[in-house]
């Protein structure tokens, strides 16, 4: 079996909808599982609406929620010929947007907002089997929240994933064609949840691991990874091959093509992840296996924003065990990951993409030295291959570089990243001075 997941670019409007089964029919011959994300501007139309009714501004949550209904019925038009068919999809489609206008009656709760945010891929997934009748193609719509579920912590149960997902394939084991949602799961306690935004991505990894697929295919708006954020700079390339190593580092730093979650499932159970571009369909795109990739040292730069940089400074630690066991707790307690760490006798300097708990975390911290808080930072990754039979590479980074200030560097954690912080308004600049000089 092959995983096909589609973005909401990929079922950005009706023409792209319809072009998706070309796609799909022109792969080999087997078993496949689509796994769609929602229609493109869903979700952020769907966040906004939870927000106002968070905010009690029901009157402004109704009608964002009719001017989304407004959008669907149009698409509705636009992508079936059948008169019948049409009428069944707004049928159904109103059923959704009516569930979504009763919150305005009800006592709103994190649990509310949840169901509203699935209701994008329950729709695209609905119209793509729609589409898929009206042209004579038959396939089955399996519901995600029968087979993927999440613990207490928020993460995967993969033995609950693999054993109810092959049940129900095997329940059609007649049929080549299934279709499913992304992003949206059930909880521990049965609730509606999801996997986080991107988490499409992580469903679509997920579910080629509990199937033990042959290849797992992400299609998006663009030609695979690039060496480089194609935003900010010019003449970037696709990466034609990556190891599954390298492609982490790039996901969790920066790369918007690829959730940093959904490469675990994957390289685990050793299946192929192709990314591919719907727009483009016979460009090569990424492809990304366990195996070590020696075609370059470096063969890509990314950038994570939003980051905050803490220094704990302390003259306790000199000398001393124990240390960084309590100042780690204290970011445990608050489930704050860390990003970067950097150490010297007397200080440690570790940087946070979550602020959420910050005064919190500053409060405690404060117990055990001086504490320096610097926010608006970002991390410049490089990735590659630096294990320590190469050399020279740190020198030409720093190089690049010699022109901008660096608050942090991190080598070493990792054979495949070299990292560097560095303010957030010299982020552009240093992905293009990093380009040029490496590329």
């Amino acid at each position: 079996m092959k995983v096909l997941k589609f973005g909401g670019t990929s079922v950005g409007d009706p023409n792209r909808i319809k072009k998706l089964y070309e796609i799909i029919s022109s792969q080999s011959a087997g078993r496949k599982m689509i796994v769609l994300s929602a229609v493109s501007g869903t979700t952020n139309s769907l966040i906004s609406i939870a927000e106002s009714f968070k905010n009690e501004e029901k009157e402004e949550a109704i009608r964002q929620i009719n001017s989304l209904h407004q959008f669907y019925n149009a698409f509705i038009e636009q992508l079936f010929t059948a008169q019948n068919l049409k009428q069944s999809a707004q049928e159904v489609v109103k059923k959704h947007f009516d569930l979504l206008k009763g919150f305005a009656n009800d006592l709103f709760t994190s649990a509310e907002e949840k169901v509203i945010l699935a209701q994008g891929e329950l729709i695209s997934t609905f119209l793509f089997q729609l589409y898929l009748q009206e042209i004579g193609v038959k396939s089955v719509l399996l519901s995600a929240f029968d087979f993927m579920r999440i613990n207490e912590d928020g993460e995967p149960e993969y033995d609950y994933i693999k054993t109810n997902l092959n049940t129900l394939l095997n329940a059609h084991a007649e049929e080549v064609l299934f279709i499913t949602q992304g992003y949206i799961c059930r909880n521990a306690f049965g609730q509606e949840d999801n996997l986080r935004r991107g988490g499409s991505d992580y469903s679509a990894s997920l579910i080629g691991a509990a199937v033990n697929a042959d290849e797992i295919q992400i299609w998006t708006d663009i030609d695979g990874l690039h060496n480089n954020d194609p935003r900010f700079v010019n003449e970037t390339k696709p990466i034609r091959f990556l190891s599954f190593n390298q492609a982490a580092e790039l996901a969790y730093f920066g790369a918007k093509i690829l959730h940093p979650q959904s490469i675990y499932p994957a390289q685990k159970n050793n299946i192929p992840v192709r990314l591919l571009n719907t727009l483009n369909p016979g460009a090569n795109g990424t492809l990304i296996t366990n195996s070590e990739i020696p075609e370059k040292v470096i063969v890509a730069v990314a950038a994570k924003d939003g980051i905050t940089a803490i220094r704990i400074k302390s003259s306790r630690m000199l000398m001393t065990y124990g240390f960084l066991r309590k100042i780690f707790e204290v970011f445990e307690r608050y489930k704050t990951p860390i990003d970067m760490i950097t150490t010297s006798e007397v200080a440690v300097s570790l940087t946070i993409d979550n602020n959420n708990n910050l005064d919190e975390i500053t409060k405690e911290l404060s117990h055990y030295g001086d504490i320096s808080i610097n926010v608006n930072q970002t991390i410049v990754c490089v990735v590659g291959d630096f294990r320590s039979d190469t050399h020279g590479h740190v020198c030409i980074v720093l190089d690049a570089l010699k022109h901008l200030p660096i608050r942090m560097i991190s080598y070493g954690g990792s054979n495949y990243n070299i990292s560097l912080l560095i303010p957030d308004n010299q982020k552009v600049e240093a992905l293009r001075a990093l380009h040029n000089r490496l590329f």
